[in-house]
């Protein structure tokens, strides 16, 4: 990817490219039904954004994913 893309996201967002493309491969090569994968995750993503999970809220996220009740349309999401 284009470094300027990279640069443009960590200025807005103060997220590093590096974390960016860790997260990319974590989701590319993790087994997205393991529950250790999913948690790390969703750790991971609540320290980018400076969000926290709660632990039942967390639970709830792997056991959608992991029971594929994640809806197919974007629509149903909201």
């Amino acid at each position: 990817m284009n470094d300027d893309l990279f640069n443009k996201i960590e200025k807005k967002t103060n997220v590093k490219k590096e974390t960016i493309i860790d997260l990319a491969n974590e989701l590319q090569n993790g087994n997205m039904k393991n529950e250790n994968t999913l948690r790390k995750v969703i750790q991971t993503l609540s320290s980018i954004t400076g969000k926290e999970v709660s632990k039942d809220r967390e639970d709830k996220i792997i056991n959608t994913i992991i029971n594929d009740k994640v809806p197919k349309n974007i629509d149903k999401m909201f």
